[in-house]
């Protein structure tokens, strides 16, 4: 296994821990790996998610709550109406109340 696989297998196993109707940040799962630098790498390890199963990509969002991941799911609206479907509500392609929903793996595992 490469080492990108590697990181990708471990952004996935976070990931899969996010509780539902919660979210987290790709920095914060960066952070939690041991590479506070790589909030990117741990974006495109979701957008690479999307040919495997069960993993939440959905419940990832950027630092401020906002959805920026959403164009890599099907529609328009798909990340969104995942999270809506959980319970959380999302404004403008924002969490609402992102600070009592935010999950952070450094504190929680």
């Amino acid at each position: 296994m490469n080492k990108e696989n590697s990181f990708f297998d471990r952004v996935y196993e976070v990931v899969k821990l996010v509780p539902y109707g919660r979210v987290t940040s790709y920095g914060a799962i960066a952070r939690y790996l041991g590479s506070a630098g790589s909030s990117r790498m741990v974006g495109w390890a979701l957008n690479n998610s999307h040919k495997l199963e069960d993993i939440p990509a959905q419940r990832v969002v950027n630092r401020m709550g906002m959805l920026t991941g959403k164009h890599h799911f099907g529609g328009t609206n798909a990340m969104q109406q995942m999270l809506e479907s959980e319970g959380v509500k999302v404004k403008d392609n924002q969490v609402v109340n992102f600070d009592k929903l935010y999950w952070d793996p450094a504190l929680e595992l």
